[in-house]
């Protein structure tokens, strides 16, 4: 871990309490820092009861640092509380894992231009950042945790923060994987963004972009199913997702150096809605009508029903096409 000589004090940092001595340790230029026994983190930690992939900083957006546990043994507290699903930190949080102690430090940057040269700079960051942002086609999945209320009022809470976090670990490297990235945590769910490189004058997405949507979705339920038989939980751990496809402004969110990409609009919007739908089908998985026209072979080989649902928020209903992990699991497999 090679650390700067110097570190300002009003840039994203940590402080790392050690023996007798502190490391401040920068924020910036990266999109995540692991913490952990292992020499192979962003961040090693000399603590016997620290696990070797303990925690994950993670920036989302322009300024939103989460802590997220990746199954340790011991714990990630945040202020004395134990952290089982990713923390939205604020400026001054007291971070443990293990017996190490940390401080998160993100104060508001407040700046007066001084100079004629300053005011220049910060027009052409703002003509910069408005060149980054443009119209795309996206699609969104949104997976979600069912029932994870119950879990954390019937659960031991160290086996829980155990089995939550490794959900939220190997769901970022399937992710990955399939090339996107956890664009936003929200509680006990990830949304996660595919952008589609499309022709001039068309809007078709290419078969392989959207088969990494689906296969990335299907590996997520696999390995949901995978921890029942790794936790003593109390009942099954069950997952649910909704996936849409449309146009949404996308914007690089920080610098030149530390792109964020992000999506904002109805796009994404009614991805959320779309899997809050399927507790109402009672079904696994719902995509939009978009989403549906741009699947492959959809009417051939996928098995969903088509539905009209009240979307909250919308004042006309919406036709979506939902199933079973077990339909999507048979269409992955036919075209592969």
């Amino acid at each position: 871990m090679s650390q700067p000589a110097t570190i300002s004090a009003d840039k994203p940092h940590i402080v790392l309490h050690e023996a007798e001595s502190a490391v401040s340790i920068s924020l910036m230029n990266a999109y995540s820092w692991t913490l952990g026994r292992g020499s192979e983190n962003d961040v090693p930690l000399a603590d016997k009861c620290a696990s070797r992939n303990h925690a994950m900083l993670q920036l989302v957006g322009e300024s939103s640092y989460f802590l997220i546990d990746l199954g340790s043994r011991n714990g990630s507290f945040v202020n004395g509380r134990r952290v089982t699903i990713p923390v939205n930190l604020k400026n001054g949080d007291r971070i443990t894992l293990g017996e190490t102690n940390l401080e998160f430090h993100c104060p508001e940057i407040t700046t007066t231009p001084e100079t004629e040269s300053t005011q220049n700079d910060e027009k052409t960051d703002a003509i910069a950042t408005a060149m980054l942002h443009r119209r795309q086609l996206i699609t969104v999945l949104v997976v979600d945790i069912r029932d994870f209320t119950k879990l954390t009022q019937q659960m031991d809470e160290q086996i829980l923060s155990e089995a939550i976090g490794t959900w939220f670990r190997r769901a970022g490297q399937i992710i990955d994987r399939h090339g996107s990235w956890v664009d936003k945590y929200i509680g006990d769910a990830v949304m996660t963004v595919w952008i589609h490189e499309t022709e001039k004058n068309s809007d078709t997405v290419a078969t392989q972009d959207m088969l990494k949507v689906y296969r990335a979705l299907y590996e997520l339920y696999e390995m949901s199913n995978d921890l029942n038989h790794e936790f003593d939980l109390p009942f099954q751990l069950r997952v649910g997702a909704g996936i849409n496809t449309g146009y949404a402004m996308v914007g690089q969110m920080g610098t030149s150096q530390h792109p964020d990409y992000t999506a904002l609009g109805d796009t994404v919007n009614a991805a959320f809605r779309l899997e809050s739908s399927t507790k109402q089908l009672g079904m696994d998985v719902a995509i939009g009508s978009a989403t549906y026209s741009h699947t492959p072979y959809a009417a051939v080989l996928l098995p969903f029903k088509q539905y009209s649902v009240d979307l909250k928020g919308y004042s006309a209903p919406t036709v979506t096409y939902a199933g079973t992990f077990s339909d999507l699991g048979l269409y992955t497999q036919k075209l592969d």
